[in-house]
This record gives structure tokens, sequence and C-alpha cells, in this order.
């Protein structure tokens, strides 16, 4: 069976051949990848991507084909261009089936409207016709109004402007999964959003294979670093961290030594004319409240230094607006760190409260410094929901059986293509 892969992100092995930096994201659909042809030899796989070279590519390395698309002109809205290449791509492949990972992006919804949609499946990832109604994660537009800084007008890249682009986004995102009649999702609330745009799309349901790392380590109560918090993400408002950052004080009453460690740039401090309007509310919010020095933002971090960090952390925590199912989340239960999550979108798919982590309802930042103060002040309950969040997470994320009931999809989807 001949399977075609679109992603919005190069594998590592590409990067590598093109002698280009490998991006942290995606990291997971090349965990995915291996599982898939390790189980099913009889699987010829194919992934194409865009890339920022101006020449259509195509390449085999380690038993599968890249096609690489060059991105000229973009793909945050629609571009002809792409028809052309994935008209050579088809013509090059002839795939069985066409597995679109993610519909944030345009250049799946270029693949169906240039080859047609009948042996097409799309993946929800994230969903960002609904994100945009939570971009501003509770913040009053008037308060990024007054925060508005020299660089958001000079790069023409203000917090109104990156909504309306993912408005735009969304448009596109829901014309994709309106022409497509297979959808894989993994959680209630993707299959509820499915269902509202294309109430004939086929649901099939499948986890995620998270990346490789996160399977081999296990976090421990006696090696980590107390009252540490961690969080995975923190420049945009979408993210939360603007809750946590509230909650702090609360927090500090209790555990004075508290400190959040955040993966990524600091985009707040230090900035000057480089803030933008999100980064200079954040900056005098932890200025109003002289929290200067309880933040450690770590810069970019690999995928063994990501793991590393999950290790060393008392808590992790998911304060989204809004969030699918995010791999952060997961990778954190799969190393048994214990886990705190906004009560938002799937995110109750993943934690079972008071048993396999604890949930809160998002604009709540007493009941986030309550449960965060719960973790640092009850050994025991810290460690039952490490192992059971850990064990619930094993199940989730297992390989084999994800690339197992992948396979039979594919293999349902086909039949019913050939039927």
């Amino acid at each position: 069976m001949k399977i075609l892969w679109i992603t919005n992100t190069l594998f590592p092995e590409v990067c590598k051949e093109l002698n280009i930096h490998v991006p942290e994201v995606g990291g997971w659909m090349f965990s995915a990848a291996k599982v898939l042809l390790t189980i099913d030899p009889e699987i010829q796989l194919a992934v194409a991507s865009l890339y920022s070279g101006t020449e259509f590519k195509k390449m085999f390395l380690n038993g599968v084909t890249y096609f690489l698309l060059p991105s000229k002109g973009g793909n945050r809205s629609y571009n002809r261009e792409f028809e052309v290449y994935w008209n050579l791509v088809n013509s090059g492949f002839c795939p069985d089936l066409v597995h679109i990972h993610g519909t944030e992006y345009t250049h799946g919804l270029a693949y169906m409207k240039a080859c047609g949609n009948k042996n097409v499946l799309v993946s929800i990832q994230g969903l960002v016709s609904v994100y945009e109604r939570y971009y501003f994660g509770g913040i009053s537009g008037m308060t990024f109004f007054l925060n508005t800084t020299f660089r958001d007008i000079a790069r023409n890249d203000s917090i109104f402007k990156q909504h309306s682009n993912m408005f735009k986004r969304g448009f596109f995102e829901q014309q994709t999964i309106k022409a497509t009649e297979h959808i894989i999702g993994r959680t209630s609330w993707d299959k509820s959003h499915s269902w509202a745009i294309n109430s004939n799309v086929q649901y099939h349901f499948c986890n995620e294979t998270l990346r490789d790392e996160f399977y081999n380590h296990q976090w421990s109560i006696d090696k980590c670093k107390k009252y540490s918090i961690f969080l995975s993400q923190a420049n945009y408002p979408i993210k939360g961290f603007q809750q946590l950052v509230k909650a702090l004080p609360i927090i500090l009453k209790h555990y004075p030594d508290t400190i959040v460690y955040v993966a990524g740039e600091n985009i707040f401090t230090n900035r000057g004319i480089k803030i933008s309007s999100f980064g200079k509310y954040i900056r005098n919010l932890i200025k109003k409240n002289r929290l200067d020095k309880q933040f450690v933002f770590t810069g970019l971090l690999s995928e063994k230094e990501m793991c590393q960090q999950f290790l060393k952390s008392h808590v992790f925590v998911c304060p989204s607006s809004i969030e699918n199912s995010p791999n952060s989340l997961g990778e954190a239960q799969l190393l048994g760190v214990p886990c705190i999550g906004s009560f938002v979108g799937g995110v109750s798919d993943m934690i079972k409260h008071d048993e396999t982590g604890l949930l809160y309802r998002y604009e709540e930042i007493e009941m986030l410094a309550a449960s965060i103060c719960k973790i640092f002040s009850n050994d025991n309950l810290t460690i039952q929901l490490s192992e059971r969040g850990r064990q619930i997470a094993l199940n989730r994320h297992n390989k084999q059986e994800n690339a197992l009931n992948l396979i039979s999809i594919y293999k349902e989807i086909k039949n019913l293509i050939n039927s």
C-alpha cells in the first residue's frame, strides 16, 4: 500500500540532508512513521512538505520518499501554485491513500483541489477556526490596544493582526474539513467540532505516538527540584502564561521558594523596541507583582533537553485558553510528571481530575494556585497522580497499538474506495 503523508514541518533526516536546522516541532510524526514502517514493511511511505528552497525536490532517505515543495507565496492563504506541484507528486508516486496531517494551513486543501478527495483522509491536530475565539486568552482588546508597541506597528504584526490571520486560516481549515470524507481525531472535542463543520464526514479515532525520548525515562519525586513549575510555551496569549503570572502571588504566600521554568526565549524583558504588546503587558504584570526573580526562560530546547527539563520539574502546568490534546501534556504524563491542566478543549480527555492529574477552570487563577499548592503540599497525592498519569499515557501513546490502529484505518478506507 502506497501512502502519501502531507505535513506542516520537515522531518529531521530531510533537514540534515539539506543542512538546515531541525525544527523542535513535529518530531512525533517522524517517530510515528518509523513505527508504521517497522510494523508493516509492505507500506511504501512518501512524505511531502513545504520548504524554503526555490526548486521542487524529490529524495529517498532510509526507505522513505520525500517531496519538497517550494513555499514561495506561503500557505497561510490559498496558493494556487501548489496545485501544480501536487500534480507532480501525485503522478510521480501514485498513492493509494493521502493522509493530510493538520488542517491549519492551506497546502493540504490545494492537494484536494488539484487531485481530488476520494482517497484523502485528514488528521486533526488543532482547530484554528475554533482557537481564534480564544486567541486573546481573556485579555481585553483595549488592554492590547493601550500596550501597542513600535514593534507591532513596524512589523504590521499586532495582536489584532495575528488574530485576523488566524481567523482567515480558520476559513480555509473549514474548507479542508468540508472537502474530505474521512477525519482522524483523538478527543471528544475535535470529534464534535469536525461534525459541526461537516456532519457527513466519517470520523476515525486514533491516538498519537510521541517523540522517542519520552518513552525512555521516568520522573521521580526524589530527583525533581522541589517547588518548581514548568510551562512548555509562553509566547502568545492563547497559551495562558498570563494566568500563571496572576496566580503566582497566591502560591508564593505559601511556597516562597517557587520558581517557574518556561521553555523558549524570554519575549517579555530586555527586548527594547522589539517587545510586542503581549510582551509589554506581561512585563508590566510581572513588575507590578514583583515577580522578576521567579521566572527562568530556558531558551529553545531539543528533544533531549525538553525531556530533562520535565524530569527536573515538580509539576507541569498546561494553562492554555484552548487546546485539543497538547503533545506537551502527553509527554509530561509519559514521563510521570504530575500535571495540571485548564479544563478546555480536549484536555479533559487526557486528565481525569484527582486521578491522573488536576483540572481547573481557565479563568479561575485561584483554582490554579490551589492546585499547584496541592501538589507541593502532598507527596502521596503527587506520587499517585504521577503513577496513574503515566500508566494512562503509556496506554494512550502506545507506539505499536497506535500504528496498528492507523494501518487498520488505512485498510478500511482503501476497501471503501475499492468497493
